[in-house]
């Protein structure tokens, strides 16, 4: 949805003078020589983007950058980030913005990250409570196996790649050490995840059932085609 159909009365031009205060807030969060990319770059429009399954009832917006001429568009996504829910557990996190926790999580997880990952507050957005939120390329151009392609064999080689990833990153973020001892020499863990991934599987195709049921006897309405 284009910034103008939110703008309840107010000027796009007050709205956008306030985006690029925000957005200059952001620029802050990257390193230099990003920052300096990005000043190449004029923030020319905002929408909201409708978000995932994964990340409804958060807040996302795109904004459109264009560098020398109309040819040279950067897309830039800003991505609602809230509280961990491992804070009910563990506390408060260090970073009193969620958006720069995600950032830092990511920047140590990944052996590259995206290179305009950064984060900002917003005090009062349209809706007019604070948000944190973090930001990066709407497209990164990172390659995507295409694994409905795949033969067996190439599957489980993909499979392996996904893995090996996997125990990187948390080597990367955390004590190594420690978890090469938890998991051991032998094959517990490994059965455990396969069948912890059956048992997810399954409850995923109830869930489903349970709410094609829940459509087919009117309980609930849901928008089933295009």
């Amino acid at each position: 949805m284009p910034v103008d159909q939110l703008a309840h009365g107010r000027e796009r031009e007050d709205i956008l003078e306030e985006l690029h205060q925000l957005l200059r807030d952001y620029r802050e969060s990257l390193a230099i020589d990003r920052r300096v990319l990005l000043e190449q770059f004029d923030l020319t429009d905002f929408a909201r983007k409708v978000v995932g399954v994964g990340s409804v009832g958060t807040r996302a917006w795109i904004a459109l950058l264009l560098g020398r001429d109309g040819q040279d568009p950067l897309f830039l996504q800003m991505k609602e980030a809230e509280a961990s829910v491992l804070e009910e557990v563990l506390g408060p996190s260090e970073f009193s913005n969620h958006g720069q926790r995600v950032v830092v999580g990511q920047r140590l997880m990944q052996a590259t990250s995206d290179i305009f990952l950064g984060w900002l507050h917003v005090d009062s957005p349209l809706d007019g409570k604070p948000r944190d939120f973090y930001g990066r390329q709407l497209k990164d151009w990172k390659g995507s196996a295409e694994i409905e392609q795949m033969v067996p064999k190439a599957m489980a080689t993909y499979g392996k790649l996904c893995g090996w990833t996997l125990a990187r990153a948390h080597a990367r973020s955390g004590d190594r050490i420690a978890i090469a001892a938890y998991l051991g020499n032998g094959t517990s863990f490994d059965r455990a995840v396969v069948e912890f991934s059956k048992a997810y599987a399954e409850q995923n195709d109830r869930d489903y059932q349970a709410l094609g049921a829940a459509v087919d006897s009117g309980s609930i309405a849901a928008q089933t085609g295009l």
